[in-house]
């Protein structure tokens, strides 16, 4: 996996989108797929059905770089249309492994494309290979087009389901054929998913802010362990697994989700205001004013504030117009990365006592930047709060982290760790205060209403191909070989 180095945050997942029923539906895709950008900024995918043909364009690159105009009619017509947005958590990035991914199948055309990642992927893989499969990218969202190809169901939806049951991981999925829109989100609602309707469009997508993007209103959520169908008689509900609570993945909440977005029947950004406010009061500061990282610190700051009644000030200043880079920097980029992206406000910084607020820390390298820069704008104190509890444990499931031994939570003390920023104080908000922001409710210890496993360790299914990674040195020799697929 290469990098961006301009960053130090858990990597966003992927985008999906979905429409049944509309001229315009790859317009719409676009537009929706745009919404979702904050979700992946590698590549971008839409494939359509106009009655005849299935259509099928993929690219590199930002949604606005590549999909608009009316020409797009022209390009990708029909009334049915799926979409994605990539950031890689499975297979290199190159043209082969964006996203829909299309078949010829015994059962006719199928496109798909998924958010998040198959933690038996690598398992599947290599029983589809040594029975015969050829495989043209290295994504596990082939996995799972292999596992329907393959499948002696009769029916299309029964060969989807067949291959989500040998499944295991967190993933929605969007799936089309000539006559159907296909939704799906794993056992656990780990990856999100939502159905809009548009008149008497359909609409599927990863959240919220994209059905408000082109006008659509919100019907409801997927469930987890939900399968959806969506034909020209409506929208039919299969539940293939037995019933299990929810444990959608928390960090939605925490950084993943727009904050425009609803999740879970809850305004993130009043979430993450919620999340600021219960921070004040569980590692207060004295200082004169709170100054949140941008952008993703933004709404966490402003609770603290006005739980402290500390001012609020844009002591750092982003610049929205630096794109991301995929290509490994040089040494002089590195260092230059921070200060490309933020600009400290001397005139909120000179002299004062700064609290810095931001919603999480992975490794700490850019949080050091941030210190550093900060301290050069001429602050006198500087204090440090994380909006979420420390990250001590990796993700298998379609965010992409540093591994444990590069967490900085995961080998420091609370004392090692504000050293290393070089802060006079710093402080996480609390697992259950999370929870308590998050809703006014305490975590169950029997069965936590989250996937909280990046705080606890607490991981909602088995990670086959982790534990067969670590524990078996053959696996790990006859499998990663390849381009990496995770």
């Amino acid at each position: 996996m290469i990098w961006d180095h301009d960053d130090d945050k858990p990597r966003e997942e992927c985008g999906v989108f979905g429409v049944f029923g509309h001229p315009e539906a790859c317009l719409l895709t676009a537009l929706g797929l745009h919404a979702l950008q904050h979700r992946g900024q590698e590549a971008c995918g839409i494939a359509t059905w106009d009655g005849k043909l299935f259509h099928n364009e993929r690219h590199l690159g930002l949604v606005g770089e590549n999909f608009g105009g009316v020409d797009m009619l022209h390009r990708l017509p029909g009334h049915l249309a799926i979409g994605h947005n990539r950031y890689s958590t499975s297979g290199a990035t190159v043209l082969r492994n964006i996203q829909p991914i299309f078949a010829d199948l015994a059962t006719g055309g199928f496109a798909v494309a998924h958010n998040g990642n198959f933690t038996n992927a690598r398992a599947l893989r290599q029983e589809l290979v040594e029975d015969g499969r050829i495989f043209q990218s290295t994504m596990d969202t082939e996995v799972m087009l292999q596992l329907v190809a393959r499948s002696t169901k009769g029916t299309l939806i029964d060969r989807v389901v067949d291959a989500m049951r040998r499944i295991e991981g967190g993933y929605a999925v969007v799936g089309l054929t000539e006559n159907m829109l296909i939704g799906a989100r794993d056992p656990v609602g780990l990856r999100p998913l939502v159905l809009g309707k548009l008149g008497d469009a359909y609409i599927l997508a990863s959240e919220t802010c994209a059905l408000d993007i082109i006008g659509a209103e919100l019907v409801r959520e997927i469930e987890n362990g939900e399968v959806v169908v969506i034909t020209e008689e409506g929208v039919h509900s299969i539940r293939p697994f037995p019933a299990r609570p929810p444990q959608p993945c928390v960090f939605e909440f925490v950084y993943f989700a727009r904050p425009d977005s609803i999740v879970g029947g809850r305004s993130v950004y009043e979430v993450r205001r919620r999340m600021g406010q219960q921070l004040a009061r569980e590692t207060p500061a004295d200082v004169d004013v709170i100054v949140p990282v941008p952008d993703s610190g933004v709404p966490a700051a402003i609770g603290f504030s006005e739980q402290a009644g500390i001012p609020f000030q844009l002591g750092i200043i982003r610049n929205h117009y630096i794109g991301r880079t995929f290509i490994e920097p040089t040494q002089i980029e590195r260092e230059l990365s921070v200060s490309k992206k933020h600009s400290p406000n001397r005139a909120v910084l000179e002299g004062k006592r700064v609290l810095l607020v931001d919603d999480s820390i992975v490794r700490g390298s850019t949080s050091r930047k941030i210190v550093e820069m900060v301290r050069e704008a001429g602050a006198r104190e500087i204090h440090f709060r994380s909006a979420s509890p420390p990250i001590q444990h990796p993700d298998f499931y379609g965010i992409d982290m540093a591994g444990r031994d590069e967490l900085l939570a995961a080998n420091h003390t609370l004392e090692e760790m504000r050293k290393e920023l070089g802060v006079t104080s710093l402080g996480f908000l609390s697992v259950p205060g999370l929870y308590k922001a998050i809703g006014n409710m305490e975590r169950r210890e029997t069965y936590p209403q989250f996937a909280d496993h990046c705080f606890t360790g607490d991981y909602p299914t088995r990670l086959l191909d982790h534990d067969r990674k670590q524990g078996s040195k053959h696996f790990q020799l006859s499998l990663l070989d390849e381009p990496p697929l995770s």
